[in-house]
């Protein structure tokens, strides 16, 4: 399958505006490294993998790629627990492999992010092991939240908080007299323990390592937990300590969302308009933030601040046309209010996929299927920028029953539960054949990947897709295509027009529209004649159920 990759050269992207910010309207495809294409042959995708898929990618029509974490790391949260964030991972290469992987991706025109994990760190961190060897009240704990347990003994976490990933977000370290002693909080897993942002190293640390890796050519960062970082000075008790835990969302007040991240996020903004000043090309700082209302989420995004952040309130919208028009209005008013553009998402690493989410339960494959494809002519169509994750081009449906001895999320792990597990939108990527490893894993022949693949995974591999001109795959690489050719794309007016119920019909400029019919009955179109684009079939004049189009007309 690589050498297939590295002939296929594929067109080109180019900018819609020469003069725009490049990241404005750009359409930035999510590599999740492990599971993208394994080079080596060990089952495990890694970044010469990445470096061979681009010419598909390039093909696809992206503007650029996000790489999930390729840091050194114990694993435990496949990543994002960083170990020493200014290596490769050997699972992953090394720093020449990486570097030949940016020389790549700019030689092919695509903008290349990585992710940064300011929040939290792993427990084999440099840092930690010396918190730990160092005692209460060294300088080294100062780095984390150290503090003494509750209870006649210092038995109890010093407060009622939860981790999102379950169970309490506090652990008892055994001190270096082998005693127990001190309590860490970790706001995820044992594994990731959680920064003190209120100790300056932490910060000119950070900023050291945005430098190494932009002198090394990234033209930007994903932020994890971009709400985070801070937490109450106090860390009081919580009036709704298993909130987090529950929803598995960042809703505890004194844990995120703390008014000093923003001043993190100017100094990194900073930093990036440095590089910038230097070549003329923007840096992009792009922010994974979980807050409650677009009103908090658009103070993350003011002119001196991100540049984006991810807007996920799409991404959990009901299948439901007056759902789905409320958050496009919100996020149009509140984020695009501040000089910024919308991040649309429909899925990540961290999410069932479109196409089982919108299936509404077993049976309902082919309903989930159109309306994920109705889903993305939509996010296409909508003023601001878009990010795509790997396997949604594909129309890959989540891996519903992998067995429990093969899970490694560590929210199973934590809480013995299926429920909310990530592991099925993770499985490795089909890319050719009719059996497991699927052109996946190159060099060794029957190579097992760390994830199983379904037998069905054939019907979705990548040769297959690209031979099917009705395939999920030519709907995005059409979309995209049509998105850089149309001036109405992209930045720019989204006028809504009368439609019927349950039908969301919008003008993108002039001489553009787009619909798209949540419902399950065929209605008028909004517009005579044939699309240029549909999800689905589309007659002249009518717009099916579960079907999205875009049209061209004639203005005055």
């Amino acid at each position: 399958m690589l050498s297939t990759l590295a002939a296929d050269t594929g067109r080109p992207p180019h900018p819609r505006s020469a003069t725009a910010p490049w990241w404005r309207d750009a359409v930035i495809y999510q590599v999740y490294v492990r599971s993208f294409l394994d080079s080596t042959g060990d089952g495990v995708g890694d970044l010469a993998g990445v470096r061979a898929g681009l010419p598909y990618l390039r093909k696809l029509g992206v503007d650029g790629i996000w790489l999930s974490p390729f840091y050194p790391s114990p694993q435990h949260d496949h990543g994002y627990d960083v170990a020493d964030y200014q290596g490769v991972d050997p699972v992953y290469g090394d720093l020449a492999e990486f570097e030949r992987l940016v020389t790549q991706a700019h030689r092919l025109g695509l903008k290349l992010l990585i992710d940064i994990v300011p929040n939290h760190c792993s427990a084999e961190h440099r840092w930690f092991r010396e918190a730990l060897a160092d005692g209460p009240g060294s300088p080294a704990r100062s780095r984390f939240h150290f503090a003494p347990g509750r209870g006649p003994n210092g038995d109890l976490p010093p407060n009622n908080w939860h981790a999102m990933f379950g169970g309490p977000a506090w652990s008892r370290v055994r001190e270096p007299d082998g005693r127990p002693g001190e309590w860490y909080l970790h706001l995820f897993t044992p594994e990731q323990p959680d920064l003190n942002w209120r100790d300056p190293r932490v910060g000119d640390h950070f900023e050291q390592v945005l430098r190494f890796w932009l002198d090394r050519g990234v033209d930007g960062f994903r932020i994890d937990v971009a709400a985070g970082l801070f937490k109450h000075p106090e860390l009081p008790d919580s009036d709704d300590p298993t909130a987090d835990e529950r929803t598995r969302d960042s809703v505890n007040p004194l844990a995120w969302n703390q008014p000093e991240v923003h001043e993190v996020w100017r100094r990194w903004r900073a930093i990036c308009e440095e590089y910038t000043a230097r070549d003329g090309v923007e840096r992009l700082l792009v922010g994974e933030v979980s807050v409650p209302t677009a009103r908090e989420h658009a103070l993350y995004v003011r002119p001196d601040e991100l540049h984006q952040a991810f807007f996920f309130d799409l991404l959990s919208a009901p299948w439901d046309a007056t759902a789905f028009r409320s958050v496009i209005d919100e996020a149009l008013r509140d984020i695009a209010g501040t000089g910024s553009t919308v991040t649309w998402v429909l899925n990540n690493h961290d999410q069932v996929r479109t196409v089982t989410r919108y299936a509404g339960g077993p049976g309902g494959e082919h309903v989930g299927s159109a309306r994920a494809r109705a889903a993305a002519l939509l996010m296409l169509a909508l003023p601001g920028a878009a990010y795509v994750y790997q396997g949604e081009e594909l129309g890959l449906p989540e891996v519903l029953d992998l067995p429990d001895d093969v899970l490694t999320d560590p929210i199973f792990h934590r809480t013995g539960s299926r429920a909310r597990i990530r592991d099925g939108c993770r499985v490795p990527l089909p890319w050719s054949g009719q059996a497991s490893p699927f052109g996946f894993s190159e060099g060794a022949a029957g190579a097992r990947p760390w994830l199983p693949q379904p037998e069905w995974f054939a019907e979705y591999a990548t040769d297959r897709a690209l031979a099917d001109t009705r395939s999920f795959w030519h709907l995005y690489r059409e979309g995209l295509q049509l998105r850089r050719e149309l001036p109405q794309l992209g930045e720019g007016e989204l006028r809504w027009l009368e439609a019927p119920p349950q039908v969301l019909a919008m003008a993108r400029g002039d001489g553009l529209v787009c619909a798209v019919n949540f419902g399950s009955e065929t209605v008028p179109a909004p517009v005579p004649g044939a699309p240029l684009l549909a999800s689905g079939p589309c007659p002249p004049g009518e717009l099916p159920g579960a079907t999205a189009a875009w049209w061209s007309v004639d203005t005055p």
